[in-house]
């Protein structure tokens, strides 16, 4: 089916199935181009001009579980791991909120330190002493914890199911399984918290139609928010020596298809873009993606949460880096976002 027939489909709001995906995937020069602005034709549709700031505090790289890909895996004995003071983490914010930023996204490892107890005082301090929407990604946690932390203020969590193939995911997770992970997301969306999760692009031993199904589900879930990066090889983790079999302009069109099959989902233009292609995440806010995720972590510690490696701005403060980026952003002829950029999708 040729381009101009698959994209029609979106106007009629008939569904993509498996082989237009991947036909979309396959798409090379004018083709291509045509799958960007129809995607950038809807992010400005269905999600206005504005680009939502939602600066990161990466607050603890300690980590229970030993992902197979990820720099900060509990057998990873070179990192230095570390927790910043929840002072520190309050003043991180108040400063974002300062440059602009609307919303914090607390991540951290899947570090057992973090009791539902202190993730709650954090959470009551930080509405306390500023206005920012919260954003917590800290991992698989029980359905109670989640309802725990959404009464102290948490307004979004972001968990990532990585991938969708069963096989796959074991391959990469070796202590957990992908219907935990789902089970995980079910229960924060059943309690009204506003979700986001996503995949890697990439993963050893994936294939365009592994990426295909990744897409597909990634729509079924309904999400507030979706992620997605590449897979970028660690030294300090076993996929040391995998390549990532698609090359760079894959990721981009992923983007571009998730945007036509969720109109209304916030979708970041994640960090780990800069570092596979300059510019990467302007790309990206030309190719779908409507929000932009500055590194707000202390300058000190970031270098420590390194899930991949050449990951940019480490070197950055807090007000170099959210300068920078609300110079990109209104470079584009784009807007800053005033407001917390809540879910628009009534689910």
């Amino acid at each position: 089916m040729s381009i101009h027939n698959i994209l029609s489909k979106i106007d009629q709001n008939i569904g993509l199935n498996k082989q237009d995906i991947m036909s979309l995937l396959q798409s090379s020069d004018t083709d291509t181009q045509l799958l960007y602005e129809k995607a950038d034709e809807l992010r400005a549709k269905y999600m206005g001009n504005a680009v939502y700031l939602r600066g990161i505090v990466e607050f603890s790289n300690h980590c229970k579980k030993d992902c197979n890909y990820c720099g900060i895996r509990r057998s990873n004995s070179i990192v230095q791991r570390y927790r910043i003071p929840q002072e520190e983490i309050i003043m991180s914010c108040i400063n974002m909120e300062k440059a602009g930023q609307t919303t914090v996204v607390l991540q951290s490892g899947e570090d057992p330190y973090y009791t539902k107890e202190k993730i709650q005082n954090l959470l009551v301090s930080i509405k306390k002493e500023t206005n920012l929407a919260i954003t917590l990604s800290a991992g698989v946690r029980s359905l109670n914890t989640y309802k725990y932390w959404k009464d102290a203020g948490m307004d979004r969590y972001l968990l990532r199911f990585e991938t969708s193939s069963v096989e796959l995911f074991q391959f990469c997770h070796p202590d957990e399984t992908l219907q935990t992970r789902i089970n995980a997301l079910m229960n924060l969306k059943s309690i009204g918290v506003q979700t986001g999760s996503g995949f890697l692009i990439g993963l050893p031993g994936e294939t365009l139609e592994n990426l295909a199904e990744d897409i597909l589900f990634t729509a079924t879930l309904k999400l507030d928010m979706i992620g997605i990066g590449p897979f970028i090889p660690n030294e300090q983790t076993p996929f040391a020596e995998f390549n990532n079999p698609f090359d760079s302009e894959i990721y981009f069109k992923t983007i571009s298809v998730i945007r036509l099959l969720n109109k209304k989902a916030h979708i970041p233009a994640t960090t780990a873009f800069d570092a596979i292609q300059p510019e990467g995440r302007n790309l990206l806010l030309q190719r779908g993606a409507n929000v932009f995720m500055p590194n707000a972590t202390p300058q000190k510690y970031r270098v420590h949460y390194q899930l991949y490696p050449g990951k940019p701005c480490v070197d950055e403060s807090i007000e170099d880096c959210a300068s920078c980026v609300i110079n990109r952003i209104t470079n584009m002829g784009r807007s800053i976002g005033k407001d917390p950029g809540h879910s628009i999708l009534g689910y």
